[in-house]
């Protein structure tokens, strides 16, 4: 009879005590942070409480196993199964007095947080939107009583930072790992603008008792398939309902104070920076860019995986187009630049990891102002016509329009129909949607549709 997880049946370490909480219960989050908390060396003595964003079901599961999950490693040549033991309990959404009840303790020293970059509720001045239903939903809810569920992740760490303060508790780090340039400036903003819409006294609290520190987080982890829960127990005799699949390679460079300690992840491979700039545009530029990409262009040329678009020679030849872009403005070493590179394309061309890229063009209105438009801005300051850029930016207009797969964005509502219509004017309109000036250039505009309309056709052929 095939056995369960558990760390009663011997499987696993015992569980840490809680000194960690996380936001954003999922796959990446086990696979990165979790990972790296694992292998410290005092890993022993720092246990994560991890939340979900929305339901319950994975946390149940969890639970269920005592928090332990397999992390498979899949390489070309095969499969390593390791399990993770950092992880001490998993909360549903739903338990907001738990949550609550972490922040309140002195034993709790950092919380991390992957919400994807929608989950920030950022305005169009970068902090937060203030006018969106949701925030002023929780606003009135937390003066009401701020003891309350609320609904958005801001409000729910402001909530648990409120309950900290009235503990007096001591002093947090709060480390955001979504794929953001600057992601502690954008996480501190909005916590800040939340925290003083609805307690002055709380913003001034947090300014000296909340440190925020950026990260730059790269590990590719596909959604979990019912296959993959098969090949764990064939693979280890052990029944695990949450796997994790990813690949190999990983990334986690972190730089600010941490004011109440953290484990020593750097004795895992993290690396700790005074400049996270360089590292974090190569990643987004390179890596992110070329994902969007391959999400919204090689889907419309009929692929549905990384490894299947970069297998396409004319995608891949569009993937070198924007790389060569986007590296113009780059401060590594050429060298380094063309190392880092080749590494993706192994990456991106693993047969063995089945990232979908529909599960990438999720939120494309979030993640292409930050991956495209810096090298797209740059390169007509320039007076060059960005080839590559204008290209993704066609594909996701052709994307936005029906083209290569159903359309999943947080702002979905607004910018579909924006996208609808005669192609020429929805392509202006997108452009002025991302960047209102790159509306205005004639250039950038002609380039974007003459992407789209290329693309158009091969969805249709």
């Amino acid at each position: 009879m095939t056995a369960t997880l558990s760390r009663d049946a011997g499987y696993g370490r015992s569980a840490p005590p809680v000194r960690l909480v996380h936001l954003g219960l999922g796959n990446f989050f086990r696979a990165h942070q979790a990972w790296y908390t694992e292998h410290a060396p005092d890993a022993e003595q720092w246990g994560i409480a991890a939340f979900a964003g929305r339901g319950a079901g994975l946390a149940q599961t969890l639970e269920a196993q005592d928090g332990l999950y397999t992390l498979v490693t899949r390489a070309a040549a095969g499969d390593k199964f390791d399990v993770i033991g950092s992880v001490s309990r998993a909360h549903a959404a739903a338990d907001h007095e738990a949550w609550l009840g972490y922040f309140a303790s002195p034993h709790l020293h950092a919380v991390t947080v992957t919400i994807t970059e929608a989950g920030y509720l950022r305005g169009a001045d970068g902090g937060l939107d203030r006018s969106h239903d949701n925030v002023q939903a929780d606003v009135a809810t937390l003066r009401r009583d701020p003891t309350a569920r609320v609904r958005t992740a801001p409000a729910r760490l402001v909530a648990g930072l409120a309950n900290r303060r009235r503990a007096d508790a001591g002093p947090l780090t709060l480390i955001p790992c979504d794929n953001l340039p600057d992601n502690g400036a954008v996480a501190a903003r909005v916590v800040t603008d939340l925290a003083a819409m609805i307690d002055p006294g709380l913003a001034e609290w947090s300014a000296g008792s909340l440190s925020t520190v950026t990260t730059m987080v790269d590990r590719i982890t596909p959604r979990t398939t019912p296959e993959d829960v098969v090949a764990v127990c064939e693979g280890t005799g052990l029944r695990d309902e949450a796997p994790v699949v990813t690949e190999p390679f990983r990334e986690w460079v972190l730089s600010g104070a941490f004011l109440a300690g953290r484990p020593g992840w750097e004795e895992a491979g993290a690396i700790f920076t005074e400049d996270i700039i360089p590292f974090e545009h190569r990643k987004l530029w390179l890596l992110n860019g070329g994902h969007s990409l391959l999400a919204y262009a090689g889907a419309i040329r009929g692929h549905a995986t990384v490894a299947d678009a970069v297998a396409d020679d004319t995608v891949r030849g569009w993937l070198a187009r924007w790389w060569t872009e986007a590296s113009r403005y780059l401060s590594q070493p050429e060298d380094e630049l063309a190392a880092y590179q080749a590494a993706l394309l192994d990456r991106f061309a693993n047969p063995r990891i089945r990232y979908l890229l529909a599960q990438i063009a999720t939120d494309g209105s979030q993640k292409l102002p930050v991956r495209i438009l810096p090298t797209l801005r740059r390169d007509r300051a320039a007076g060059r016509t960005p080839r590559g850029a204008t290209l993704i930016l066609g594909a996701w207009v052709a994307h936005l329009r029906g083209a290569g797969g159903p359309v999943a964005d947080v702002r979905a509502d607004e910018i579909v129909p924006l996208a609808g219509g005669p192609l020429p004017n929805a392509v202006r309109r997108m452009v002025t949607y991302l960047d209102p000036v790159l509306g205005e250039d004639a250039v950038v505009v002609a380039a974007v549709l003459d992407a789209a309309e290329q693309l158009s056709q091969q969805s249709r052929t």
